[in-house]
């Protein structure tokens, strides 16, 4: 796990190791997360690029061709994903196995979305490990490859090896590299974006308890962002005492509760900048600021840019 990248300003690098037969539903799922957080951030926090072992294109289980980057042989970075899908026994070939042996020495990391376990087992990569498959495929794992250690689990992290069971299981891992590297508020955000309802930051992650109290508070921050309730009344609406709620925030989410909500409020800011064209000083106000001046403080302290400077760049890149 690639915990030394944190508060790195330098990209986390990741090549997505593609073949023939591949989802581009896992794909998807493991990517959007990744510019979603560049994009929410303003910065390149992740870098990607596709692979094949040969560097020739590969195309997806529903059509979809994909022109990779470079064949594996040339690739490095931080961290390695390894995406067959469907079909993976064909590709259990002395030539795929070899490259993605030597790939151990290149990449930090070597991560195996969907059957991509079944591949990395067989290369002996995961000798010794915690790692998950898809659970069409558990149990034929478990007894192919004794020497790893199984575990039905969406997914698993351990040590430099990580593992997840299909596409949707991708979209959950990836909220959790984004969480771990980067924070809660980073990972919070970019859920809220791909979730049809109130993003649930409590319920995404393995590693944090799932506390019913978190979802409510979380929910009824978002109620109140224009007229920002004081934590201790906030807490009294919840039925709880500001002291457990400030440590239940800071237990599951590293955050004190003033943080947590102003995140939320300036995260709401942002949300408008970028879909309206509202004065700033409206914009302010909708967010429970007492002017644009204010607004602009809490913003750049919290974005490290103003909100004009913000909407100036979106322009900027628009056009």
């Amino acid at each position: 796990m690639p915990n030394s990248k944190k508060f790195d300003d330098t990209p986390l690098r990741l090549c997505f190791l593609l073949f023939d037969g591949f989802s581009n539903h896992c794909l998807g799922n493991a990517v959007e997360p990744l510019r979603a957080a560049n994009t929410l951030s303003g910065r390149e926090l992740y870098r990607w690029q596709f692979v094949s072992v040969t560097g020739q294109g590969v195309t997806s289980s529903s059509g979809l061709p994909v022109m990779p980057h470079e064949c594996l042989r040339l690739a490095e970075g931080d961290m390695l994903v390894v995406m067959p899908s469907y079909g993976y026994l064909d590709w259990c070939t002395g030539t795929t196995l070899r490259a993605l042996r030597s790939t151990a020495f290149r990449f930090a990391t070597i991560a195996g979305f969907d059957t991509g376990s079944w591949l990395m087992a067989e290369a002996g990569l995961l000798d010794g490990y915690h790692a998950t498959i898809h659970w069409d495929e558990f149990q034929a794992f478990q007894d192919q490859f004794p020497t790893v250690d199984a575990i039905r689990s969406r997914f698993v992290f351990d040590r430099d090896r990580i593992t997840c069971a299909g596409a949707t299981a991708a979209f959950d891992l990836t909220l959790e590299l984004i969480l771990r590297v980067h924070g809660p508020a980073l990972a919070m955000e970019v859920a809220q974006i791909f979730m049809t309802q109130l993003a649930d930051v409590a319920n995404l992650y393995q590693g944090v308890p799932r506390g019913r109290l978190i979802r409510r508070v979380i929910a009824k921050m978002r109620d109140n962002v224009e007229h920002p309730l004081p934590i201790t009344k906030l807490a009294k609406d919840l039925g709880c005492s500001h002291r457990k709620l400030a440590n239940q925030v800071r237990q599951e989410l590293g955050l004190t509760s003033q943080a947590l909500y102003r995140r939320i409020r300036l995260s709401h800011v942002r949300k408008l900048l970028d879909e309206t064209d509202l004065p700033i000083g409206e914009i302010a106000i909708r967010a429970g600021y007492e002017n644009a001046s204010a607004l602009s403080r809490a913003f750049r302290m919290e974005f490290g840019v103003t909100p004009s400077g913000l909407r100036a760049r979106s322009y900027y890149a628009a056009g």
